[in-house]
């Protein structure tokens, strides 16, 4: 597959000016945009991102007890932990051949839906809100804030907020009525975490085989009346957001072109079923399908595959642009999977990770990050998860396969029904899917899944409750540690696709290989010079910001990239760049100053 992004003939260069956003930060500083703006035609013409840490689980995975993977791999984030606990542990169990009991399951479907509505809730409105709160569009486009501030919200009588300008100063960070909600409501969804899997973020009754939490009546009900609140919390939240993304594409004629990227999106399923999910590869492709967010590659709009085995076989790390050696020399640890279909040896099972540090060079390497690709029998296609909810949404939507109480995938959206609550009636909502995959759809998404994981959970409680009643209490099933096995989990990070890869021999681990949305988002130019989401989601993106150069934030870039949901912005500054400038910017300013 060519490379998407946009040529500058030489003679133009002093036209453009290079800035770099260094580093945009969540836990450590490790993701920088540097880009080339034309300032005659308003618009990002070249984006690199970068990574700056090596992290090497890879690495020291080697040699571990596999019953360890799921307490280190947690430790590779410090936000969505658990995601990586609970990937290794489906990794383990087929790995082991154990199938963990149905209530053990049904908990760690609510630990992980109250997961998503954690730090979703959070990301979108103490963080992403910042960047549509009043204090920034002041800052950035007062015009628009003047047309916020007389535009009447079309859903005033559901959230309470008349005008879009009250919306905005709602979303101030620590002064505004609705961002100290979100602050509360991230508390007790954390709570809710917890009541099932112990420790947020890193689990202390997760293991493979089940759970170690002991299941009674008090303990789902606890979880319930935390549950109910967040349901009534959301009948609010969604028609909040809608009326606010769409006054931006009103308010900025052209506003769908900034972060928009050509539609290939990546899920690969979550939130198992008991009933029907054994862990063996022979049914993955069954079980993945009849996952509570269905597997699936959407390319243009079209549902390519919701088979996981499909989806495993297609994985490629390509290195391109990275600071990694080649490994085409190296060891191939699988040849054929356990279907007898033949893995390639730029598959995560047999990928090495050999690091070579060198100097950044945007001509060649420039980053720690890989480029993981989805080979369709044609070409590597650089996938994104749309932030994750966009992806998921869209899979799920497309594939028609869920159909509970509270949701219901239709084929062209997805139904969310939820229930009566202490103030507010039943409502129901339906995503849609969107004419793009662009920066506004990405947060609408995230809005929408939050809704979606609530009532998944109302359906969780139900199914873990009937179990207790039934009298089946058990929680974990014991297994043994096979001397040899090759194993694969997948599930759904916050922020999309999570794979963990496992290979053993001796007992022990002989390789093995994580792969979070962070580096299939932020993947870097491939070996065919094909940029990666970030890099492609900021090229070509319009700039709509009202300031001058000397005073310019980049506020639409920065919404193309933390539609992503990459990193938190809690370290966001600008650098002109002084070593080879295009065009040199004079006091350069904070992007964030909140």
């Amino acid at each position: 597959m060519t490379a998407t992004e946009a040529s500058v003939p030489s003679t133009e260069q002093s036209k453009l000016v290079e800035m770099a956003w260094d580093p945009i930060t969540r836990i450590v500083g490790s993701l920088g945009i540097y880009a080339k703006i034309d300032w005659a035609a308003k618009r990002v013409v070249e984006c690199h991102s970068t990574s700056s840490i090596f992290r090497g689980y890879s690495i020291f995975m080697k040699g571990k007890d596999p019953r360890d993977a799921h307490f280190i791999t947690s430790r590779i984030c410090g936000i969505c932990g658990d995601n990586h606990a609970t990937c290794s542990v489906y990794n383990q169990n087929m790995a082991y051949g154990v199938r963990p009991p149905h209530l053990g399951e049904w908990i760690i479907n609510l630990g992980e839906a109250a997961e998503y509505m954690f730090d979703h809730n959070i990301f979108q409105e103490n963080l992403v809100g910042v960047d549509y709160c009043e204090k920034m569009v002041a800052e950035t486009n007062p015009g628009v804030l003047e047309q916020a501030n007389r535009t009447e919200a079309p859903h005033a009588a559901d959230h309470g907020y008349k005008y879009i300008g009250d919306i905005m100063r709602a979303l101030n960070p620590f002064s505004g009525e609705f961002y100290r909600e979100a602050l509360q409501v991230s508390r007790y969804t954390r709570e809710m975490f917890c009541l099932m899997e112990g420790r947020h973020v890193h689990p202390s009754t997760l293991y493979p085989g089940g759970v170690g939490t002991v299941a009674t009546h008090q303990l789902f009900t606890d979880y319930y009346t935390r549950l109910m609140r967040y349901v009534e919390f959301m009948k609010r939240v969604v028609p909040l957001h809608d009326d606010l993304f769409d006054f931006f594409y009103t308010a900025l004629p052209g506003y769908e072109r900034v972060g928009y990227r050509r539609t290939m999106l990546g899920c690969w399923g979550s939130l198992n079923d008991p009933e029907h999910c054994d862990f063996t590869y022979q049914n993955m492709s069954d079980w993945g399908r009849r996952m509570f967010v269905t597997p699936g590659v959407v390319v243009d709009g079209r549902l390519v595959t919701t088979d996981l085995v499909d989806i495993n076989l297609g994985i490629r790390i390509l290195l391109g642009s990275s600071y990694y050696r080649d490994w085409e020399d190296q060891e191939m640890f699988v040849t054929r999977d356990p279907l007898g279909n033949q893995v390639d040896r730029r598959h995560p099972w047999n990928q090495h990770t050999i690091p070579a540090p060198q100097k950044r060079d945007f001509e060649d390497k420039y980053s720690w990050t890989m480029s993981p690709r989805w080979f369709d029998g044609t070409d590597y296609l650089p996938l994104d998860t749309g932030g994750g909810p966009l992806a998921r949404l869209w899979t799920t939507a497309l594939a028609g396969l869920v159909n509970t109480p509270y949701v219901r995938a239709t084929g062209h959206s997805v139904r969310i029904d939820l229930p009566r609550t202490a103030t507010k009636p039943e409502v129901s909502f339906e995503w849609k899917i969107p004419q793009w995959s662009n920066a506004i759809e990405r947060n609408r998404a995230r809005t929408y899944f939050q809704a979606y994981s609530a009532g998944l959970a109302l359906h969780f409680v139900e199914q873990a409750l009937a179990e207790v009643r039934a009298g089946h209490s058990k929680t974990w099933e014991k297994f043994t540690v096979p001397d040899e096995a090759i194993s694969c989990g997948f599930t759904e990070a916050v922020r999309g696709v999570l794979s963990h890869h496992m290979v053993i021999r001796g007992g022990k681990i002989a390789n093995y290989h994580p792969y979070p949305p962070t580096p299939w988002n932020g993947s870097v130019r491939d070996v065919y010079g094909t940029p990666g989401p970030y890099e492609d989601a900021v090229q070509n993106t319009p700039i709509f910001e009202e300031n001058s150069q000397e005073n310019f934030k980049g506020i639409d870039i920065m919404r193309a990239v933390r539609s992503f949901d990459p990193c938190l912005p809690c370290g966001v500054h600008m650098y002109k760049g002084d070593g080879k400038p295009l065009h040199v910017m004079h006091s350069p300013a904070m992007l964030n100053q909140f």
